[in-house]
């Protein structure tokens, strides 16, 4: 990921201070397993154990996610996002969203 931010599932970051709340931001994505991967994936859901097919698709996904989610923030004029989450859903015919959000807001460092 190219883009820097604080982020936290927590509301708070310890040593620094909500200066102001931006708003609500959010980074989606609705992605497609493909043929290849759907094809490999079904294969290897008939026996027990991880379908690693599926969880690099997830993983990418996600990723790409939380770099909207950053740019979304920026644009905001944030400069951290707190309370950070993550959601999906099916959407379609193979196809899935993968949701993140939070609170983008203004931080300062605590004064010593």
């Amino acid at each position: 990921m190219s883009v820097e931010m604080m982020m936290s599932t927590t509301f708070d970051l310890p040593g620094f201070t909500v200066v102001r709340q931006m708003g609500m931001t959010w980074g989606v994505l609705v992605r497609s397993v493909g043929f290849t991967r759907g094809i490999t994936g079904s294969f290897s859901a008939l026996a027990a154990g991880e379908v690693s097919q599926y969880t690099d698709v997830v993983n990418q996904a996600r990723t790409a996610a939380v770099e909207r989610l950053i740019i979304h923030a920026q644009q905001l004029g944030a400069n951290a996002i707190l309370g950070v989450r993550f959601d999906s859903s099916d959407v379609g015919n193979g196809l899935s969203e993968i949701l993140a959000y939070g609170t983008a807001v203004l931080v300062a460092p605590l004064q010593a």
